[in-house]
């Protein structure tokens, strides 16, 4: 077995169904070895950062690894956006660029990363964007550098791993090949640390003090939906989540109080200010989730933190309770220990000031983006994956999307490239064939990566994109009229999306009255394969963005 083939078999042991890459020069030892797989889809985007974001989508939902692959050199730089994505949210990914042999090292190979004279030092780039970056070039040591950068991406906090692989050993026989042992432990919290949590809690809802729970994306990368909504229906307590775990329990629940933010509901905001302990679970506390990390957040009230990563525990703010877990055995083992402590149940008086419930009135002939969000949240089916990408348009689905009926929502991230899941829709939906995958994303977000929409085509992978059309980066022109009274540098000119998306072989919708949509939508649903949908929304209505004492 050489090298390539090795790469592939221990992909095919842990699930990988579809790899991710650019096709080159340097790689193409590689590409030969995943033809003669028939196990492992192979595809190839437009772009390699295409590549990296798809990745990204094929771990975001499932629980395998994403992997994309190139060329040396301007390949491997084209991977960078991803894995930083992966990097700081979280996501199982392993890259696999091309690497100049060491004979040939800092003497000018094409594409040569080894930051010798006057070469990018692509090892150096990658370690700053993963857990841990490799160089195979030695056949005997394929395993072990293969073995190692697998677990190392699932192990604890999951993330990204590169390894550059010397392109002239690819198709080297490994001399002591053995399978791969893939072999992560889950992160269990310490019992007294559970204890000291289970005994806050208790002690607080049978005291009659104000508990909510703060639910993060952390409850869905662990699987933690269903023993979290148990626990907190067994004392009857409220819950928000993050703009990023929105779906991970039904919004529509009683004890739903909304979504948490800068951009969430206002009745979230207020029950938060009032309380008197929290529990976060999965939670980094970003920026847009604190108010900018407002200093005075957790002033006067406890903090219960679980988190699988010791870093992410007093980063931003102090926890009173602190728990290094992963979220499924850390929620089991307090719903227990509450139980045997005796914990009642709250009885909170739920508010009802939440976005979905405001009237909204649509002020001239072009869409209230509200509306269009509300018309997703109506007509998107059950399983439904909506992805939001950067910009106005997600902090209106932050505000109205309500999701239930195991729906989910996703944005970029904490690091948050535009155009980041308008391209990683697609391996989303590898992942998660049985699944609606929908993209909602500005106009400049699309005409980032729209040429991915060819990929879509080619490879009749049914994604449909809900374009916001304003012709506008409208989020940065808010910031800059708040901050300067004028705006400058936003404006654009858009194709015509329908003819676009027919010249690509896709289905193309042009809406331009909210009664529209819905025709749109659903036949765009029915079709079986990909889908553009162009709507005209209002460039002078800006989304929600209250200040934490508004």
């Amino acid at each position: 077995m050489n090298v390539g083939d090795l790469i592939v078999d221990y992909l095919e042991t842990i699930g990988v169904d579809t790899v991710f890459g650019g096709s080159g020069q340097s790689d193409s030892a590689f590409l030969f070895a995943l033809s003669r797989t028939e196990k492992i889809k192979t595809v190839i985007p437009r772009h390699e950062q295409a590549a990296s974001f798809m990745a990204c989508g094929y771990a975001m939902y499932s629980d395998k690894l994403g992997v994309c692959f190139c060329t040396a050199g301007p390949g491997a730089v084209n991977l960078l956006s991803g894995m930083a994505v992966a990097y700081s949210d979280s996501l199982p990914l392993l890259s696999l660029p091309a690497y100049t042999p060491r004979a040939m090292r800092g003497k000018g190979d094409l594409g040569d990363t080894s930051g010798l004279n006057r070469t990018p030092d692509g090892q150096a780039i990658f370690s700053a964007l993963t857990k841990k970056s490799f160089i195979l070039e030695d056949p005997s040591k394929a395993c072990d550098i293969l073995e190692e950068a697998i677990n190392l991406a699932f192990e604890g906090r999951p993330g990204p791993v590169n390894v550059h692989i010397d392109y002239s050993i690819y198709e080297e026989e490994v001399p002591n090949y053995r399978p791969l042992s893939f072999h992560v432990k889950p992160v269990l919290g310490a019992q007294e640390d559970l204890d000291k949590a289970a005994a806050a809690l208790t002690n607080a809802i049978n005291s009659g003090k104000k508990v909510m729970a703060l639910v993060g994306y952390g409850t869905i990368r662990s699987h933690a939906e269903g023993d979290l909504l148990q626990m907190l229906e067994a004392f009857r307590i409220p819950f928000c989540t993050t703009m990023d775990a929105k779906g991970s329990l039904p919004e529509t629940h009683p004890l739903c109080l909304g979504t948490f933010g800068t951009s969430g509901d206002p009745g979230v905001k207020k029950y938060f200010k009032e309380s008197n302990l929290v529990l976060a679970i999965g939670n980094s506390f970003a920026k847009w989730n604190t108010w900018r990390f407002k200093d005075v957040l957790f002033e006067n009230k406890e903090l219960i933190h679980i988190n699988i990563d010791s870093n992410e525990i007093d980063k931003v703010y102090k926890a009173d309770y602190p728990v290094v877990s992963d979220a499924k055995p850390a929620i089991a083992a307090l719903h227990a220990k509450m139980t045997a402590m005796g914990a009642g149940k709250l009885h909170s008086v739920m508010g009802t000031d939440q976005f979905r419930n405001v009237k909204l009135v649509q002020s001239s002939d072009k869409i209230h983006p509200a509306m269009l969000v509300r018309e997703i949240s109506r007509l998107s089916p059950e399983k439904s994956i909506i992805l939001g990408d950067a910009g106005g348009h997600m902090l209106w689905l932050h505000a109205y999307l309500t999701l239930d009926k195991g729906r989910n929502y996703q944005n970029p991230g904490s690091f948050g490239p535009m155009a980041a899941n308008v391209n990683a829709s697609i391996g989303v939906k590898y992942a998660n064939p049985d699944r609606p995958v929908i993209v909602a994303c500005g106009d400049g977000d699309y005409q980032m990566a729209g040429l991915e929409l060819m990929t879509a085509v080619q490879e009749n992978v049914p994604v449909i994109w809900i374009i916001f059309n304003n012709s506008e980066f409208n989020i940065i022109k808010y910031f800059q009229l708040r901050s300067k009274n004028k705006e400058v540098f936003n404006h654009f000119l858009n194709p015509d999306y329908v003819k676009y998306a027919e010249a690509c072989g896709a289905q193309g919708f042009r809406v331009t009255e909210i009664d529209q949509f819905e025709a749109a939508f659903t036949t765009a649903l029915s079709l079986g394969k990909p889908a553009l949908i162009d709507v005209i929304v209002d460039p002078e209505i800006y989304p929600p963005f209250a200040a934490f004492d508004e």
